[in-house]
């Protein structure tokens, strides 16, 4: 009687655990994705995700505290207060950000810069536009750059940041837009919420499905001079999925300079828009932060010199475009990648 009892009783329980499953499966299937947008550091952000409400103001409250932090166009932001000559008290959200800017530049021997903000202004790409620079200028620019000049200190529970070279100044805009993605990532998880998209500006990260219970599919653009943003071709479409992803190119924030061609990518290591076949790179990472750098880093150095850094961290996948010889696009990408291009 007691062995039929038992018996009874894991099979209630069982089909208690089957029922219960069967439902929280369905509930998660019927429940609704939520379609987010806005402005927000000069481009636009795209929230969808699957949850039963809808949190574009905790979004909202999460990117203007990355903009308090990181942007140049607001004026009570942290990292002005910095390039006004102040010592700054930086949170954890600064401190994430820098020492991962850190690293990138220690993995890229120098390519990845968030002190090149004079050179990019200089080159009429930055906040400032005025004639462009001879040699001496960019040389003089040049010796005002460093990120061996950012100190750090920890003091009485807090941490100070601070330049001990005069002029320099802080730009983290190849990284905020990576990092406001993550940000809002965040947001999600906070909440639970597995199947998520977050875009700001082309940057992006996913998690689990989309609303057609598959995986993420982010396009690449195709190169093309088009610096009015008005060609939309894509050139690839890749499953994403629990990854960070971002774009560099130099095929759109460009101008023409007495016939020639001048790309928004400044090498900090010369000075000058760099000059080579590298049309666009596309990097997938853990972290979109991590991608965004990683994708500016590589349209400095170029897709060999690139090619070098991603077999010393297979952590990576890098989706290339460039010229061949004869100003043809061709494409170049990581192995581990393959599977996850649909077109």
């Amino acid at each position: 009687m007691r062995k039929g009892k038992k018996i009874y009783i894991q099979a209630a329980f069982l089909l208690f655990l089957i029922v219960g499953t069967i439902l929280i499966i369905r509930q998660q299937r019927d429940m609704p994705y939520q379609h987010n947008e806005g402005f927000i550091f000069g481009t636009v952000y795209h929230a969808t995700y699957q949850y039963d409400k809808d949190l574009n103001k905790e979004i909202i409250a999460e990117l203007n505290k990355v903009d308090n932090e990181f942007s140049m166009f607001n004026k009570h932001s942290t990292v002005t207060a910095f390039n006004q000559g102040k010592t700054i008290e930086a949170n954890k959200m600064f401190m994430q950000v820098l020492t991962l800017s850190q690293t990138i530049n220690k993995e890229t021997e120098d390519a990845f810069d968030i002190t090149v903000a004079p050179l990019v202004n200089a080159w009429g790409f930055g906040f400032k536009h005025q004639q462009l620079p001879d040699r001496q200028q960019v040389d003089s620019l040049r010796a005002l750059m460093g990120m061996q000049y950012i100190k750090i200190e920890h003091t009485r529970g807090k941490t100070l940041v601070k330049s001990t070279h005069k002029g320099l100044m802080l730009d983290f805009s190849a990284i905020a837009k990576g990092y406001g993605s993550d940000a809002v990532a965040i947001v999600m998880r906070r909440h639970d919420i597995k199947n998520y998209m977050i875009e700001i500006g082309g940057e992006v990260i996913t998690s689990g499905l989309s609303e057609k219970r598959l995986p993420w599919k982010i396009g690449v653009t195709k190169p093309s001079d088009d610096s009015l943003n008005t060609k939309q071709e894509l050139q690839t479409v890749l499953n994403v999925t629990d990854k960070g992803m971002a774009t560099s190119g130099n095929y759109r924030n460009f101008y023409y300079n007495k016939g020639k061609k001048l790309a928004h990518t400044i090498d900090p290591r010369t000075g000058y828009p760099v000059q080579h076949s590298l049309l666009s790179a596309t990097v997938l990472a853990k972290s979109c932060a991590e991608a965004d750098g990683y994708a500016t880093a590589f349209m400095v150095l170029g897709i060999e010199k690139a090619k070098a850094v991603l077999d010393k961290h297979p952590e990576l996948m890098a989706y290339f475009i460039y010229a061949d010889k004869g100003g043809k696009n061709k494409v170049w990408y990581s192995p581990s990648l393959e599977k996850k291009i649909t077109k």
